[in-house]
């Protein structure tokens, strides 16, 4: 299909109507005492019905904080300033806690980057699922549960043994695609995976990304995947957003940001990325990010962009379609 500009004016691979997640100038600080640390600055984007996209940009460029302020997780002293997120047409920033925990797991839900960290160390594998799917949909007879819960684990590729087991008998692999059964037990239209193979091997990352891959392509879903590794979105998302402190400075379909980047920020990232085919030099990004408390005016990423001129120093760029289908916030262009 033809990616076009929505009725929002934000860009997306579908046309207007398809969308499951929509989010809109949303704005998330961090109070300090000199000064509130901007972690989100007006970010806007659509999630589109079947499509992954992909988040990519360094560390602490405001990923993560994104991806807890959709899901309204952000904890003291962060909060969401301003903006909106929709999905399926309900505005979870305006829901009061009751109705929002009703929306986690059976609307959208999440994958966590430390899986260790996300599972209850004294509890079995099968009560944890259990607890998401009896809180939501009610009391079930044992025999239903257990099936049902065999089922989930089999989708994302784990033995049924797994069913009786804790946590700290699982493998870095197995605990992450226990994670992911959790997130899809209620089947959500919209899934959020945090970095989900950033602490596992090689090997082990190629058996969670294809997890994810089937879970998608068997239950429909969307989703966002947020992470580092260009190799791995290059193999596993729709569309790009790079993300550069608080900002998205450019989104377009995955091949066009390998092909031809636009912003100079997307290609110091994939100028970073070792060849297998030949030798090169390590590119270092010069200059420092700007004190995120007081952003400079104009582009967010002048301090460190090696093509500067004296209107990226005065007036914020807008996120331009570019070229077909290609938005970037730049102006070079």
């Amino acid at each position: 299909m033809t990616v076009t500009m929505n009725r929002n004016g934000v860009p997306g691979k579908y046309g207007a109507g398809n969308h499951v997640l929509e989010v809109r100038d949303l704005r998330v600080h961090y109070a300090t005492p000199l000064g509130d640390v901007i972690a989100v600055n007006g970010v806007s984007l659509d999630l589109y019905e079947g499509e992954t996209l992909g988040l990519v940009g360094e560390s602490g460029c405001g990923k993560s904080t994104l991806a807890m302020s959709i899901l309204r997780l952000v904890q003291p002293p962060g909060r969401i300033v301003s903006g909106q997120v929709r999905i399926l047409g309900t505005d979870l920033v305006k829901l009061k806690d009751a109705e929002l925990r009703q929306v986690r797991w059976d609307q959208i839900a999440l994958i966590p980057q430390g899986a260790m960290n996300s599972l209850n160390p004294v509890m079995r594998v099968k009560d944890q699922i259990a607890e998401a799917i009896e809180t939501h949909q009610g009391k079930r007879s044992p025999a239903e549960l257990k099936e049902r819960i065999l089922r989930l684990l089999s989708m994302v590729g784990l033995p049924g043994r797994i069913y009786n087991m804790y946590p700290h008998e699982l493998s870095g692999g197995m605990k992450q695609r226990v994670c992911i059964a959790m997130s899809i037990a209620l089947t959500p239209s919209v899934i959020i995976a945090d970095e989900p193979t950033s602490a596992l091997d090689v090997v082990v990352q190629r058996v969670v990304a294809q997890t994810l891959l089937d879970v998608k392509r068997t239950l429909g879903v969307s989703m966002i995947l947020i992470g580092h590794d260009m190799g791995l979105m290059a193999q596993l998302v729709d569309r790009i957003a790079v993300m550069y402190a608080g900002n998205i400075v450019e989104i377009a379909p995955v091949k066009d940001i390998f092909a031809e980047p636009l912003h100079p920020y997307t290609k110091l990232l994939l100028a970073s990325i070792p060849s297998v085919k030949e030798r090169k030099p390590l590119v270092v990004t010069e200059g420092l990010t700007h004190d995120l408390r007081r952003p400079p005016p104009g582009c967010i990423f002048q301090l460190r962009c090696p093509f500067v001129m004296d209107i990226c120093r005065e007036v914020v760029p807008p996120l331009r379609e570019l070229r077909p289908n290609h938005y970037a916030a730049c102006h070079l262009y």
